[in-house]
């Protein structure tokens, strides 16, 4: 397994902050919190700067969310209540419609095929900086607490990660490019859709319920520490619903309980679907597998419920951040690492290009920064790293790869936004690499497996017409023109024969590895945090300073009356009886 490098040098003159102190050290004004976690100074020019949430979904899909399609079924006060708030990307896409992948560039900046994001099994080497390393050099604590897909290096700059995650981190999820008919055991399939509706616990909800415990004791133990002992934090919360499998408990599937869900507004036969759809289908076993009305509704009641319950889970760390006073100095960022089709054209799941499996929610909110407003121009979650430099203020260094461009100039309501977005896919469901461009109005789709397609997103919205398949790019001149120029880059922006020996290699590689890894011993690459119990609570080596602090939130004098963090007299309950 390769190493976190954790001492890239600098884009700045910022210094790498102290390692903490060993864990029963009192040097200087580091301190341990509950959770034995640190929280030592890291301000070196004096600058106070904002803390960050970053809340991602899993499987999330934009178009489905009120904040985009008012006709909306789905319940999200608090995700509404966020948009209104904040700046709204309504043309918001992932860098790869699956999980690894999108995730992987998002940390990066860059492309999948640059960093070898190839798909759910694929390692990223530890040398490539991601947004934690660059915000951890302007001194902040990165923190992640969920799901990041990450496969060996289970850091990649984070300082602290509070859960383990809730796929493996191994080789164990490689495709088979060359074995395409054979469907492997771990691909999706057609239960998530036969077995949809409630459940009193799934291990998705084990999951989360601990990503939501760790981040919210997190944001306790930080605000504890007082402000003179600690750094800003860069808090990553990341969510597993609403992933399939389509189960959700009692309490959120009750809340459609009355409401006679919506059927897909396209329906496209097995067999009139695009090559790749038809792949899918057959990848998702869903050929000849064809779901009742009634199968449908209750998957895409099941899929609102855990909408319902990842709006349930912002809104407790909104409320939170308001309760111990630290909204105001917070940038929210809410997104998601791919859509979910949800039975749109007949498919499920992602793994596409159409919108439902490609768009996702974005939302940056910083009201005393940036008013509130809607960004109609395409953007990528790509596009975050660069943001959250420009937030803190530095730059991702202007000598390394960078795919990603920074939001900041949409964020202020100037001109010179851009409007593009690239995106790859190399996973499973495909044979050859599969490319997007979305510029405009336009989406063009090419893999040269399947051919080409060209969609005008402002006259078909629910992307009906393939205006290569309908021969409209030999018919009108401006939409000739406009495909033609879209090929010309494709080909030269992408070596698609040299991308796929590239992934055809790693393939191979992984496959032999992973095989020759289960003989024998097997030495987990799953990470495994650390969660001490002897440096919880009250303790008799702990500190009465750290004890105190720990005590009680906020502070009282004397009397009962609050003093914030400010420890003016023995706290109750904080080393005795």
């Amino acid at each position: 397994m390769s190493p976190d490098l954790n001492s890239l040098p600098g884009a700045d003159s910022t210094p790498s902050p102290t390692p903490p102190p060993p864990i029963n050290s009192t040097r200087g004004t580091t301190a341990s919190n509950s959770n034995g976690h640190y929280f030592p100074n890291g301000h070196h020019d004096g600058e106070k700067r904002p803390n960050i949430l970053y809340v991602m979904a899993d499987q999330l899909a934009a178009p489905l969310l009120k904040m985009y399609n008012p006709t909306s079924q789905i319940l999200t006060p608090n995700l509404d209540a966020l948009a209104a708030k904040s700046v709204q990307f309504d043309s918001a896409y992932c860098p790869s419609p699956l999980c690894g992948p999108s995730r992987m560039s998002m940390i990066t900046g860059q492309l999948p095929m640059k960093i070898g994001a190839f798909d759910n099994a694929a390692q990223i080497s530890s040398d490539i900086p991601t947004y934690a390393h660059y915000l951890r050099l302007k001194g902040y604590h990165t923190v992640l607490a969920g799901k990041m897909h990450f496969v060996g290096d289970q850091l990649h700059g984070y300082e602290t990660r509070l859960t383990s995650d809730i796929y493996p981190g191994d080789f164990g999820w490689v495709p088979n490019w060359e074995e395409p008919e054979t469907r492997l055991e771990w691909y999706h399939n057609a239960s998530s859709v036969l077995q949809a509706g409630s459940c009193v616990r799934s291990n998705q909800l084990d999951y989360d319920e601990e990503v939501m415990y760790r981040s919210r004791q997190f944001l306790y133990d930080f605000v504890r520490e007082g402000e003179g002992g600690r750094r800003p934090f860069a808090l990553t919360v990341s969510l597993t619903h609403p992933h399939d499998p389509y189960t959700i408990e009692q309490k959120y599937w009750d809340l459609y309980e009355n409401v006679d869900i919506d059927l897909p507004r396209v329906t496209i036969p097995q067999e009139d679907q695009d090559p790749h759809s038809k792949r899918l289908l057959k990848v998702c076993d869903l050929w000849d597998n064809p779901f009742s009305d009634e199968q449908i509704k209750r998957a895409r009641r099941a899929y609102y419920g855990a909408v319902s319950y990842v709006d349930d889970c912002l809104g407790q760390l909104l409320t939170l951040l308001k309760q111990l006073k630290l909204d105001e100095d917070t940038i929210v960022i809410f997104s998601g690492d791919h859509g979910d089709m949800l039975g749109e054209r007949g498919l499920w799941y992602k793994m596409s290009y159409f919108e439902s499996s490609v768009r996702v929610p974005l939302l940056v909110s910083y009201p005393k920064r940036f008013e509130p407003r809607r960004v109609s121009q395409n953007v990528s979650t790509l596009d975050i790293l660069p943001t959250m430099c420009d937030l803190v203020g530095t730059k991702p260094w202007a000598l390394l790869p960078m795919d990603g461009r920074s939001l900041l100039p949409h964020l202020e309501g100037r001109e010179g936004g851009h409007d593009e977005v690239f995106a790859e896919y190399t996973g499973e469901g495909t044979v050859r690499p599969l490319m997007m461009i979305r510029r405009g109005r336009w989406k063009y789709v090419t893999c040269p497996a399947d051919g080409s397609q060209l969609f005008d997103l402002r006259a078909d919205p629910l992307e009906l017409r393939d205006l290569v398949k309908e021969g409209v790019v030999r018919t009108d001149e401006e939409t000739k023109e406009v495909f033609e120029a879209f090929e010309r880059e494709a080909r030269e922006k992408w070596d698609f024969e040299g991308i796929t020996k590239e992934v055809l290699h790693s393939q191979r590689k992984r496959r032999l590895v992973w095989g020759a890894l289960t003989k024998g011993r097997f030495e987990s690459w799953d990470y495994n945090p650390i969660d001490d119990g002897r440096e919880k609570y009250i303790r008799s080596h702990i500190p009465l300073d750290d004890l105190e602090r720990r005590a009680r939130y906020p502070a009282v004098d004397e009397s009962g009356r609050e003093t914030g963090s400010r420890i003016v007299t023995d706290q109750a309950g904080s080393h005795g009886q």
